[in-house]
């Protein structure tokens, strides 16, 4: 094969772009600033929120709870549940699409193979006497294609890609702290009910009791059969929410099933009755919550994104250089066709610009703009939604507190007074209606305790899960993110 001066020169100038950095035209990003409260107005006193949150909740933060069932549960969310599959199949598509934008740093090349066997008119117009009517040609031609990346269009367009798989990286650990507060959230309610059932059961059996003593009083002539018929209303009253609490436990029951991917028939968790009170969790300061939310970390590597794509809409206004190439052999016999003098070469460069569109590359630009603007009040929607989360289950924690000891007095109090009226009741000084309304005044009282220490544990684990269940910013996926063949953008 040979080569002319001038294609030589051609091809030189190509490859010359090759290497050419050129210029990534469009804005450079730079994080837009949020407000930030410098500490958390709720935090509880004697709490110190000074301490770094993440040394607590680190990786596996439910076992802050110290629940063996617990964590045996939520191991099982990792390698069962099907909406984290799926968002982890998400993932791995983004990953696949930042390869294919980057395979456009790259030239394109193309081989094929053709023989055909052709007859032509002898009466054809512009007919040499000399030339052959019938002949064969066989071609064996390889096409390369490259466009030199000369105003930073591809890299920009994989600044895009890697950013939206970076929140896409994001978007997963999202939904991962989702399933895992969802499991805890239910398995803490399932566990109240438990609690509940076991007091409204231990109620069953003194009540049971009670009947028992207004019928012998009754029968010794000491009691009306009222007392009798009210002391079984409250007993069968009693069993009746006992057993009506059965139908939620076992919902809940269900719920946990599918979260670990187990068909709810054959799923069943033994009865644990809530009795332990949350951990203080210390929330950190409210500045480290933009580096510990996923949620946040995907609204900002979106925003990323969208400013690359006004670099890739800008890149319109500049000429398009293109290299092309042609080369291979072609011969009119199969035993000649890779020899010297069948071989062909050919290679060019062109450039081309857009002259007129009628404000098509403006509107493109306007739009990427209005894009990346929108992605801007995204991200500090969601930085404001993140400090309402975190502010309003400490504002919860603090609240329950209090109100826990409280509500404890108030069950002391009431089993004081049922106390008390069941004495009188058996001295004869009282009615049993007393002792029925101290009774149920001493149940409503317990059975509210018992919902107290189930609102402290959901809102414990609403405040881990508001502050990012211990992960942080700096394990988004960065160089490897592509797989073998990343090296950068």
């Amino acid at each position: 094969m040979s080569l002319s001066f001038s294609a030589g020169r051609l091809l030189l100038a190509g490859f010359g772009l090759l290497f050419l950095g050129g210029c990534a035209v469009g804005p450079r990003y730079s994080r837009p600033s949020t407000p930030v409260p410098p500490a958390f107005k709720e935090v509880p006193q004697g709490w110190k929120p000074a301490q770094p949150a993440d040394q607590v909740l680190r990786g596996k933060w439910w076992e802050i709870f110290q629940d063996p069932q617990l964590n045996t549960l939520e191991e099982q969310i990792n390698v069962s549940n099907q909406t984290l599959k799926a968002a982890q199949a998400q993932f791995a598509q983004a990953r696949a699409l930042v390869r294919f934008a980057r395979a456009d740093r790259f030239p394109t090349a193309t081989a094929g193979f053709s023989a055909a066997e052709i007859r032509q008119a002898q009466n054809r117009p512009v007919r040499s006497l000399t030339s052959k009517t019938s002949y064969t040609d066989i071609v064996l031609p390889v096409d390369v294609s490259y466009e030199p990346d000369v105003w930073g269009r591809v890299r920009r367009t994989v600044e895009a890609a890697r950013a939206e798989a970076q929140a896409t990286a994001a978007d997963l650990e999202s939904v991962n702290l989702s399933l895992h507060s969802e499991l805890a959230l239910n398995y803490f309610q399932m566990r109240s009910f438990d609690a509940e059932e076991q007091l409204l059961k231990s109620n069953v059996t003194a009540f049971e009791k009670a009947l028992a003593l207004t019928q012998n009083r009754y029968k010794g002539g000491v009691s009306s059969a009222v007392d009798v018929a009210q002391a079984q209303t409250q007993l069968e009253t009693t069993r009746a929410q006992a057993l009506d609490l059965e139908i939620q436990r076992a919902q809940f029951e269900h719920a946990i099933a599918v979260l670990l991917g187990q068909p709810a028939s054959a799923f069943s968790l033994p009865v644990l009755p809530l009795s332990a009170p949350p951990p203080a969790i210390p929330p950190g300061l409210p500045s480290d919550l933009l580096e510990r939310r996923p949620d946040i970390a995907a609204t900002e590597r979106r925003m990323a994104a969208a400013n690359a794509t006004i670099g890739v809409a800008r890149a319109a206004y500049f000429p398009a250089v293109a290299l092309s190439g042609t080369g291979g052999f072609e011969s009119t016999k199969l035993t000649t066709l890779l020899q010297g003098p069948s071989g062909f070469l050919s290679a060019g460069i062109s450039a081309t610009v857009t002259a007129f569109d009628v404000g098509r590359r403006r509107a493109l630009n306007e739009q990427a703009r209005a894009a990346y603007e929108q992605t801007v009040a995204n991200y500090r929607e969601t930085v404001l939604g993140a400090f309402q989360e975190v502010e309003d289950n400490l504002a919860a924690l603090r609240v329950l507190d209090d109100e826990s000891k409280t509500q404890d007095a108030a069950v002391a109090a009431a089993k004081h007074s049922l106390d008390l009226s069941v004495n009188r009741y058996k001295g004869g000084v009282v009615s049993y209606l007393e002792v029925l309304t101290a009774q149920s005044t001493a149940l409503a009282n317990q059975r509210v305790a018992v919902d107290i220490l189930r609102r402290r544990m959901s809102a414990s684990v609403l405040l881990i899960k508001a502050l990012g269940g211990g992960w942080n910013v700096n394990t988004l996926p960065s160089a490897n993110l592509a797989g073998p063949a990343w090296n950068g953008q």
